[in-house]
């Protein structure tokens, strides 16, 4: 009698977005192997326009500061205030003004990055984070508002200096729109919050969990797009990120840079992007079947024929393993 074929690949779907993801078993590289250049790289702080705050041909006026944190406006900003919500026609196209704005959260320190400060400046940008989302997600034109983070060149970095933007838009993005639809889908199916559903498995699970406290949770998805991949949900239902009280700013900014640590001492200080997914402006309770979340998406892959051709990622890692991996990293507490 013939043995079992040997598994070359699993398909997993997406709980949310109904995506497929690959992951190739057969050709599993080890965790360790994920591992490249450092993606720091050095800028002279003479050359950095984050070194000079004010006067001419310095950075604009903070829109806030918190300790370590300075917020101002985007000198090159891809949204920018104007008529709001003006969509014009060019034939079968649809087009509009960039209307909005177009942030950045500055550390001070040009050579720490947020893995590196101490919890009390993690604190402040997160804190900087929810008051500038509350603040312009209030504007008549934004429909959506993105916080987001890129380290590392190859990460889109343009300037070492370590910093966050965001850009409050008068659109919904389609990668946004397609979650939120999601997760819709499937409270009007089983009366339930789909990413709470996520959370508790997981929680009981165990397998992919990264990270815990008494707040949040940080854990591999089961449908991982890329190998290392990791998402940071609250524990407590909550739909909008501004839902973030007081108490929980600094579990959520301890969670976050412990989960970052463990990448840089895992993985060689990785480029990465993280981002914010909120529901979208409007009345909360026609979102409050969302759950807010921060996804971390490493550079550990680059997309090809097969991934461009079918929108089908190939990952070479089990999450499980990642997970497992990210979790026996030692870091500093």
């Amino acid at each position: 009698m013939e043995g079992k074929p040997k598994k070359i690949s699993e398909l997993r779907q997406d709980l949310v977005s109904g995506d497929w993801v690959v992951i190739a078993v057969g050709r599993a590289k080890r965790p360790h192997a994920f591992s490249g250049k450092p993606a720091t790289f050095e800028e002279p702080k003479e050359k950095c326009p984050f070194e000079h705050f004010g006067g001419e041909g310095g950075m604009p006026p903070a829109l806030l500061e918190d300790g370590n944190v300075v917020v101002i406006p985007n000198k090159f900003p891809a949204f920018a205030e104007g008529v709001c919500r003006v969509f014009l026609k060019e034939g079968p196209y649809t087009f509009a003004d960039g209307v909005g704005f177009h942030e950045v959260f500055v550390l001070k320190d040009h050579d720490r990055f947020l893995p590196d400060v101490r919890l009390e400046e993690a604190e402040n940008l997160v804190r900087a984070y929810r008051e500038r989302y509350k603040k312009v997600s209030r504007e008549e034109c934004i429909a959506y508002v993105l916080i987001f983070h890129n380290h590392g060149r190859e990460a889109g970095a343009s300037l070492a200096h370590p910093h966050s933007q965001l850009a409050a838009m008068p659109v919904i993005p389609a990668d946004v729109a397609r979650s939120v639809y999601g997760s819709r889908r499937y409270f009007e199916q089983h009366g339930k919050c789909v990413h709470c559903e996520m959370v508790q498995y997981e929680l009981s699970a165990k397998k992919r969990i990264v990270d815990e406290n008494e707040k949040f949770v940080a854990f591999v998805p089961f449908a991982s797009e890329i190998a290392f991949e990791t998402r940071i949900f609250p524990k407590v239902h909550q739909s909008v990120f501004e839902m973030l009280e007081d108490g929980d700013v600094r579990p959520f900014a301890d969670i976050l840079q412990r989960t970052l640590r463990r990448l840089k001492a895992g993985l060689n200080d990785p480029p990465y992007n993280f981002f914010i997914h909120t529901a979208p402006m409007g009345n909360p309770m026609d979102y409050d079947h969302y759950h807010w979340h921060l996804e971390i998406f490493p550079k550990t892959s680059v997309w090809a024929g097969f991934e461009l051709g079918t929108g089908i990622e190939i990952s070479a890692l089990l999450p499980e393993d990642a997970a497992e991996y990210l979790r026996n990293v030692e870091i500093k507490s």
